[in-house]
Order: structure tokens, then C-alpha cells, then sequence
């Protein structure tokens, strides 16, 4: 299957994901993967380099935007309403596929 281009992002990966989810609030980068690690009790870390590539991706996509702070060497970022909408159907379809794997594993005979 081919890549989409970032301006037809339709679904999330899982970082991508995380980086919405705690953009609900407006942070800047480092508080981005703070707050992942902090919400995922450590068992989800984002790197630097994987943060800064998909916030470019998602401002492209206008899945974020950049909003006004005080400070002007750092950026803040906040989902925006197409955002929030894209997040709550990715929520939605992590919810099927959860239930698909029950579904699969209750079928199983002996589990």
C-alpha cells in the first residue's frame, strides 16, 4: 500500500497519536514527550527526532497548529478542530480493532 501524503492523513500512527492526545492543551516539544511518558506510565517514549518529523507532518495537515506564546524560541502547538475530530475517530477505530482481538481470541477453544 502506498504512502499517503500528509496532507490526506486520515488515520494515526501510534506516536502520531500520543502527539494529538496531549495537544488537546497547548505545549511546546520537550512538554509533548514528557506528558506521553507520564500518561503511558513509561511504556511509550517519543525521541526528538521522531517528535519534530511528525509535527511537521500534522501542522502540514492541519491536524495542529502553532498558537501565539510568550516565548519566541519556543514553538507551541495545540490540535486544532479537524484534529480533534480526526482524534476521536482514531479512538473509535482502536476501540473496533481492541474488539476484534477479543472477539478472535474468544473464539479460540481452550482460552
Amino acid at each position: 500500500m502506498p504512502k499517503q501524503r500528509s496532507q490526506e492523513m486520515d488515520q494515526l500512527t501510534d506516536p502520531a497519536y500520543y502527539i494529538v492526545l496531549t495537544l488537546l492543551e497547548p505545549k511546546h516539544g520537550y512538554s509533548i514527550m514528557q506528558e506521553i511518558e507520564e500518561m503511558t506510565d513509561d511504556s511509550f517514549a517519543i525521541g526528538p527526532a521522531t517528535l519534530y518529523t511528525l509535527l511537521k507532518k500534522l501542522l502540514q495537515a492541519g491536524v495542529i497548529q502553532l498558537v501565539d506564546n510568550d516565548n519566541p524560541r519556543r514553538k507551541v502547538y495545540q490540535t486544532t478542530l479537524h484534529g480533534r475530530e480526526l482524534l476521536k475517530k482514531e479512538i473509535q477505530r482502536k476501540r473496533v480493532m481492541a474488539e476484534h482481538g477479543e472477539l478472535a481470541f474468544q473464539q479460540l477453544k481452550g482460552d
